[in-house]
């Protein structure tokens, strides 16, 4: 268990409102939500932060083009993504919008810092600028003369820029990475780029008539990544002290360098400390293609949603890899939805109360818990193996389902094997609270237990059971 008051800070990256969310913004959230309601689980001060990214030049460019001012164009889209964490369940801490007047407050105080350590100086930029990125590019970046990202060839810009001194943390960030950045692989995607050297990078804009002004000279924005990241110190408000540095940040592979590299540099030069951990997820794919809003090979995640229970979305999109692209399609949720959730959890609590309301419950020794995987199952969710520590759980009901099966308890009404496989179900929906909140919930009113992570362990209490409502519907 954590120790008494132990925090744990956790964030996802921020979206651009240029579009409505996408499921892979679904899954990041997801994956952060069920991150941190485990650590909540475990008796840990969990602060979790989630928000929009509304200070893009992208998000001009799509208003512009929808015939709509930015202010209320991005107002309406954040609207969409606010819509979509209620309707899967996030609980976050606080959703940040980078329009607010307190964050620029904080970028501009970061700013000062880093200019007070000499690490900013005024040049001129020429170079590859691709707007989906929102950053220059490299030739070595491209492929085939194209941003990997958005397969569009980037535009060349000249300007004048405040540049931040990058190459000066070359050999701290060598030293970092290893230890910061999971998987193993994404790090070293960073520091073979790393090792080839540092270019000093253009953190500021000119003439952009959106965004935060950078400080001490009128005329310049900062450049949206700096601005962006600085959302995971100005987001926790009055409680940086209480909850900085981050725990976890989640993020996705195409901003693995922004979070893995500019970040803990900018926190160095500002005099911060950095953050524990940088999970960095793949994709979501769609026959094999990369799901986003940039190829409008999209699926809507507020649609599965109306379609489909919060807990049978969360469910299916848990159930893909966290570290590798995983395909994802409504036909998989489904799949999983009637296979796992329906013939599997549904089942075993169907049978197993109604059960108990036929025959009762005898108190007893429960052999069967010896089955769970426990320790297995924590470690795979601390090292964020979520897809494996669901399998572990459910490996754990398919015994249970087995153990019905086998002893034909439905014709013995085998007291004590009942009560067995009650407190089994206890501790299954303990565990599966981070994933299926609701479910979990309502197996633990009929059981009349309460979601605490020390009752795992501890007997079910004899109660009267009633058999409960269909968990899950096939569809």
């Amino acid at each position: 268990m954590a120790k008494t008051n132990e925090k744990f800070y956790i964030t996802t990256a921020i979206d651009y409102v240029n579009a409505k969310p996408h499921v892979g913004h679904a899954f990041e959230k997801t994956i952060a939500d069920a991150l941190a309601r485990w650590n909540k689980l475990k008796g840990k001060k969990v602060f979790f932060l989630t928000g929009v990214d509304e200070n893009a030049q992208k998000n001009v460019q799509a208003a512009e083009k929808a015939g709509i001012p930015v202010k209320q164009f991005v107002d309406k889209n954040t609207g969409f993504f606010i819509e979509l964490c209620k309707k899967l369940e996030i609980n976050y801490n606080d959703f940040i919008r980078t329009t607010a007047k307190e964050h620029a407050i904080i970028v501009k105080e970061i700013i000062k810092k880093i200019i007070d350590k000499g690490d900013i100086y005024k040049s001129n930029y020429e170079g590859l600028y691709c707007t989906g990125c929102e950053e220059y590019k490299a030739e070595n970046d491209l492929v085939n003369g194209k941003c990997p990202e958005h397969n569009k060839e980037p535009e060349f810009r000249k300007e004048e820029a405040y540049f931040f001194k990058l190459s000066k943390y070359q050999k701290q960030l060598l030293k970092i990475i290893p230890k910061y950045v999971v998987p193993e692989k994404r790090a070293n995607e960073v520091l073979v780029r790393v090792r080839e050297g540092l270019n000093d990078i253009c953190i500021t804009r000119k003439d952009a008539q959106w965004g935060v002004d950078f400080p001490g000279e009128k005329g310049f924005k900062v450049w949206v990544w700096i601005d962006a990241l600085i959302n995971y110190i100005s987001g926790l408000k009055e409680k940086e002290k209480e909850y900085w540095p981050a725990d976890v940040h989640v993020v996705g592979k195409g901003i693995n360098w922004f979070h893995s590299v500019i970040w803990p540099a900018l926190l160095l030069s500002a005099g911060y400390s950095l953050p524990r951990s940088l999970l960095v997820h793949g994709y979501l794919t769609l026959k094999g293609g990369k799901i986003s809003k940039s190829t409008g090979n999209v699926i809507d995640p507020v649609a599965l949603l109306e379609k489909y229970d919060s807990d049978s979305v969360r469910y299916s999109l848990l159930r893909c890899s966290v570290f590798e692209d995983s395909d994802y399609s409504e036909e998989i949720l489904r799949e999983r939805h009637n296979n796992e959730l329906a013939n599997k959890l549904g089942n075993l609590v169907s049978r197993v109360t109604s059960l108990a309301e036929k025959y009762g419950i005898e108190k007893s020794e429960n052999k069967l818990i010896k089955k769970l995987k426990l320790k297995e199952i924590e470690k795979n969710i601390d090292e964020y193996f979520l897809d494996k520590a669901l399998s572990g759980i459910f490996a754990f009901i398919d015994i249970c389902n087995e153990h019905v099966q086998k002893n034909r308890i439905w014709e013995t009404g085998n007291k004590k094997q009942i009560y067995e496989l009650l407190d089994s179900i206890k501790a299954i929906a303990i565990l599966l609270w981070p994933f299926i909140p609701k479910a979990s919930e309502k197996i633990a009113k009929n059981l009349g237990i309460e979601i605490k992570y020390k009752d795992i362990n501890l007997p079910l209490k004899i109660n009267r059971i009633k058999k409960a409502e269909i968990l899950f519907r096939k569809t």
